[in-house]
Formats: structure tokens, sequence, C-alpha cells
């Protein structure tokens, strides 16, 4: 009886396997990256897309602001018998004080930033492998179970 050499096993050295491996894994990677690469493509024209929608319909929006802005002014006008400037000023008013309310809230928003406080403390321990405390000891027990109470506040006010 006679055997079929290709039915044998092989014995490959350990030298070749692990070329093979390692020529498997670079493949491997850079299908990764270009699957990568076309997904980000395909994702960034769609938000370029988006991008572009989302900036007409603002632009439409500016204009019937603007439309209704001289509707309400000269609704003003009709309603009260009030001079044209009046209405306008009135209207004119109202809109900066509605800017002077959102730049508020917009300051008092920037004051709330942390800085990135705990991400430069934990790449200054990653740098040097010490924390604020001195040397890192594992002594403390696992804190699985435990609801957040552990965990430090991301908020400035905490």
């Amino acid at each position: 009886m006679t055997q079929n050499p290709a039915a044998e096993p092989q014995e490959e050295s350990l030298g070749s396997l692990v070329a093979a491996a390692s020529g498997h894994i670079s493949t491997l990677i850079r299908s990764e990256v270009e699957l990568a690469k076309a997904e980000f493509r395909f994702d960034a024209k769609r938000v370029g897309v988006a991008v572009g929608l989302f900036a007409a319909a603002a632009f439409i929006a500016h204009l019937c602001l603007i439309l209704i802005s001289f509707v309400i002014a000269y609704g003003l006008v009709a309603l009260f018998d009030w001079p044209e400037v009046l209405a306008f000023g009135v209207v004119t008013t109202f809109y900066l004080i509605v800017a002077a309310v959102m730049v508020t809230f917009g300051i008092r928003r920037f004051k709330g930033l942390t800085g990135m406080k705990r991400t430069i403390r934990s790449l200054k321990y990653l740098k040097t492998g010490e924390s604020e405390m001195g040397p890192v000891v594992f002594h403390e027990p696992p804190t699985a179970g435990r609801l957040g109470t552990h965990r430090e506040s991301v908020r400035p006010d905490r």
C-alpha cells in the first residue's frame, strides 16, 4: 500500500513556523489598517455631507430669523402704532439681551472646565510610575461591587 506523500505530516522547524506566523500577523495587521482606512473614508464622506446639510439648514434658519424679525417689528408698528424705529429698536434690543444671556452661560461653562487634571496626573503616573503620594502600593481592597463612591469626581465642585 502506497501512501500519498502529501498526506504525511511535514516536520517544519520552529524558525520557519515563527517566520510564517510573523508573516501572517503582519498581513493581518496590514489588512486591518486598510479596513480602518476604508471605513474612515466612508464615514468621513458621510460626516462631510451631513455637516454641509447642517450648514445649509443653519443658513436658511438665519435668513428666516431675519425675516421673522421684520415681521415682528412691523407687527409692533401695526398693533401698537409705534414708529418703525422704535419697533425695530425693541426687536434688536431683545436679540441683544438673548445674546448676552447666551454669552453669560457660555462663560460659566468655560469656567467649569477642569483642565484635564485627572488625565495629566494619570500621564505623570504612567511616566514616572509614582503617584502624588509616592510609589504605588497595591494594598487596598478591590472596589468590585461598590457603586462609584470610591471614584474621584470629574466635576470640580465635588
